[in-house]
């Protein structure tokens, strides 16, 4: 059995009759700061999660306790209480969801529950949005409340704008509740539909950590959102999406967006043949598009990109937000140990920071567990 589950039971007081549910993180391939334009986007889930334990209580309450964060979780079922102002910092998205789905019309039921992450935080990885995504299933079985997965994903997007008030998109919502083992999804985030595409057998994802921590909440991430609006507006489009790359060009930022949307397209197509030249040119393309048009790249995102292709990655660029956070690499998989472990060697000899590399599996998206997690 997973270790997590005996922990998770401690911190419930050893309850029996515990429901189960996971939600896996992300690491998007290509396509950022494309989802709240309405564009195209290409994640997995991985085999990151966050898996909870939970039984119903019936005093209107919802608490919630984590194995690896200090502080409990204590807010009203209802969703009266403000999800910015709650302790500790990280209930601020148990809150959200409880709001979010009160507004949907959840019934105000209790529940006590405990979770385990395994996503890092600040890594760029959607860590809150397995959070989100995990105790929205929870609090929905609670109360015997049914929503679409599409809406499951827009409540818990409004959740996450109720606890940070960051204007975040909706692919990391969506991605953790419909990832497929195996598989990529190209994402289209206006009409919110997901195809499935096979990752390649030859290639490895692999994933190395900067060692720089990363909160939207800080960074210029709201700012960015705004510079594109005003473009679209200006241009009389009702998203970037509809932009052409003409009308564009002079601007950065919207520029970055309208040539991401073409890169995940040419991506997806260049998956589907497994055309592995392709896909490494794009990725870098990618990059340097983050980097120069979007300015949300870092030196040492930078270097970690330039590392990972000079020790064998045919392609690498930050995932996320930016501004910290994971670089995204495909890797022949037979090199992939080589690649991390010279990558981060050399990555921490020029700079004096600890990178962590790890490979990840797509595996598929959020739902309730048959059995305690590892059973």
């Amino acid at each position: 059995m997973d270790p997590r589950a005996a922990a998770i039971t401690d911190r419930l007081g050893g309850a029996v009759g515990l429901r189960w549910f996971r939600a896996p993180g992300r690491v998007n391939l290509i396509g950022d700061h494309t989802d709240y334009h309405d564009g195209f986007v290409l994640p997995l889930a991985v085999d990151r999660d966050c898996v909870m334990a939970a039984h119903p209580r019936n005093d209107g309450r919802v608490t919630v306790r984590s194995v690896e964060v200090e502080g409990d979780v204590d807010v009203a079922a209802d969703g009266v209480d403000e999800p910015a102002a709650v302790e500790p910092a990280w209930g601020r998205y148990v809150a959200g969801v409880v709001r979010a789905l009160a507004d949907a019309e959840r019934a105000p039921a209790g529940l006590d529950a405990a979770l385990s992450s395994t996503v890092p935080v600040g890594a760029g990885l959607s860590s809150s949005a397995a959070l989100e995504v995990a105790i929205a299933l929870a609090l929905a079985d609670a109360a015997g409340f049914g929503l679409p997965a599409t809406e499951l994903a827009r409540a818990c997007q409004r959740a996450e704008h109720l606890a940070t008030r960051v204007p975040s998109g909706v692919m990391d919502q969506l991605v953790a509740l419909l990832g497929r083992a195996g598989d990529a999804l190209l994402i289209d985030c206006r009409t919110l539909g997901a195809e499935p595409i096979t990752l390649p057998n030859a290639l490895s994802v692999l994933v190395v950590h900067s060692g720089l921590p990363r909160t939207l909440a800080e960074s210029a991430y709201a700012e960015r959102r705004a510079d594109g609006e005003r473009v679209a507006a200006r241009l009389g489009v009702p998203a970037l999406r509809d932009a052409s790359l003409e009308a564009v060009r002079n601007e950065p930022r919207a520029r970055h967006v309208v040539t991401e949307n073409q890169r995940v397209l040419q991506f997806a197509e260049a998956l589907r043949t497994g055309d592995t030249a392709t896909l490494g040119a794009l990725m870098l393309a990618s990059h340097a598009s983050l980097r120069d048009d979007y300015a949300v790249s870092t030196p040492e995102l930078d270097l970690a990109v330039d590392l990972l292709v000079e020790h064998g990655a045919a392609g690498a660029r930050l995932t996320g937000a930016g501004f910290g956070g994971c670089i995204v690499a495909l890797v022949p998989r037979a090199q992939v140990r080589a690649v991390a472990s010279k990558t981060v060697a050399r990555y921490r000899d020029e700079t004096g920071l600890d990178a962590d590399a790890f490979e990840v599996q797509a595996v598929d998206g959020a739902g309730r567990l048959t059995a305690p997690v590892g059973a």
